[in-house]
C-alpha cells in the first residue's frame, strides 16, 4: 500500500500551537513519518503545500510540494499524483478534507482520516518512549524477561 499524506491536515489534527512553528511542526509530521514507514515498511510520501526555507529532505519518505502555493494547491497536487500512478487503487489518502475524500476517491484511491492516522502515529512513538523508559529503569538482568 502506498500512502499520501496531506501534510497540514495531519498537523492540523492538534491544536497544539503548530500554528507558531510551522516548519518545526513539519519537521516533527516527517520525522514521525519516517519512524512510521521504517517500522511498518510502507511507501509514504508527504504533500507541503509550499517548501519552507530551508527545505526538508529525507531518504526514508517522498516529500513533495505544490508547485504554487494557494489555498488548495496541496489537494491538487494529491490529486495528480494519484492520477499519474498506475494503480491508484494502491493508494490511501491521509486527510480529512471531505472535497479532497471524494476528490481520490473518484479516481480510485482510499482515504483515510487524519485524525486517526495522527493517533496512529504518534502510538508508535509512545511505544518507542516505554520501550525506552523501560530500558533505561529496569535492571539489565532483568530486561531480557520482560522481552518474552
Amino acid at each position: 500500500m502506498r500512502w499520501i499524506v496531506d501534510a497540514m491536515n495531519v498537523i492540523g489534527t492538534l491544536p497544539d500551537c503548530w500554528w507558531k512553528d510551522r516548519r518545526g511542526a513539519m519537521v516533527r509530521l516527517v520525522d514521525k513519518l519516517e519512524r512510521w514507514a521504517s517500522t511498518e515498511g510502507n511507501d509514504v510520501t508527504v504533500v507541503f503545500e509550499r517548501p519552507p526555507s530551508p527545505p526538508i529532505r529525507s531518504s526514508v519518505i517522498a516529500i513533495a510540494y505544490a508547485p504554487r502555493a494557494f489555498p488548495d494547491s496541496a489537494d491538487d497536487e494529491i490529486v495528480r499524483l494519484v492520477q499519474a500512478d498506475p494503480e491508484p487503487q494502491e493508494i490511501c489518502v491521509v486527510t480529512s478534507d471531505s472535497a479532497l475524500t471524494d476528490r481520490v476517491q473518484e479516481v480510485g484511491a482510499l482515504a483515510y482520516s487524519a485524525a486517526r492516522f495522527r493517533k496512529h502515529i504518534d502510538s508508535i512513538d509512545q511505544d518507542r518512549t516505554l520501550s525506552r523508559s523501560t530500558e533505561d529503569t529496569v535492571p539489565e538482568e532483568l530486561q531480557h524477561r520482560l522481552m518474552r
